[in-house]
């Protein structure tokens, strides 16, 4: 058992730590990928749509114009694990697609559900981190195997804050909750972006889940939620 003490914020990460690495990469990538194609075709003037085609075709040196200059690009990016906000975007639009046919649910860990609520019991207030976009965050915890999770969460960011492995993007979340850096707790499976938590002097700890993920020396280390002690201020 770990213990962090005078917590008043819990940000998460998703992929590795609430929920499993297979199933955004085996079940949602390539759900995405197989529907690109004819969710772009299908929706390429619909306002929504069209604002993302706009970064990709500026992001990708691509022709707007070409519905398949795009898709190639997009499907490219899919296939490149590419962490970029217009594919987020998209790929959070075709999910919901899923989500609502009953496609799949939202993987998360056995013990996640229950210790989320505890720690909402607690006072603390929750908040999701993670390159997947807002609508995507929601649709994982709001279709999930444990049933909707999204009223345990305060708030939700994606890359539009900044990049993962940037201090400065935990500066920004610090200001949005609002408390000290100090009583936020932030959780993943990623040492580089425990590293720019620690810089923006949020407390991290690393999730150890298997599926390939090393545990780094530098920082504390549990197996699951189960494992964490927490102690709000």
């Amino acid at each position: 058992m770990t213990e962090f003490n005078g917590i008043r914020a819990i940000v998460t990460d998703i992929e590795g730590t609430t929920s499993s690495i297979s199933f955004v990469h085996e079940v949602l990538f390539p759900y995405a990928a197989k529907h690109m194609d004819a969710f772009i075709r299908e929706n390429f003037s619909a306002p929504a749509v069209a604002e993302q085609l706009d970064e990709v075709a500026r992001l990708g040196g691509v022709d707007r114009k070409s519905p398949d200059a795009l898709i190639r690009q997009l499907l490219d990016w899919i296939a490149e694990d590419k962490k970029i906000t217009p594919l987020k975007a998209l790929q959070g639009m075709i999910w919901r697609a899923g989500y609502d046919e009953g496609a799949y649910k939202g993987h998360v860990y056995p013990e996640v559900a229950e210790r989320l609520r505890h720690w909402r019991e607690l006072g603390i207030r929750l908040f999701v981190y993670s390159s997947g976009s807002v609508a995507a965050q929601k649709q994982i915890f709001g279709f999930s195997e444990a049933g909707d999770l999204t009223p345990l969460f305060s708030g939700y960011f994606d890359t539009r804050v900044g990049g993962k492995r940037e201090a400065d993007s935990y500066r920004a979340i610090v200001r949005e909750v609002s408390e000290p850096a100090s009583s936020v707790l932030f959780l993943s499976d990623v040492p580089a972006e425990l590293s720019a938590a620690a810089e923006a002097e949020l407390q991290v700890c690393q999730l150890v889940r298997g599926e390939g993920i090393e545990r780094q020396e530098t920082y504390p280390a549990v197996a699951t939620f189960a494992d964490l002690v927490i102690k709000p201020a």
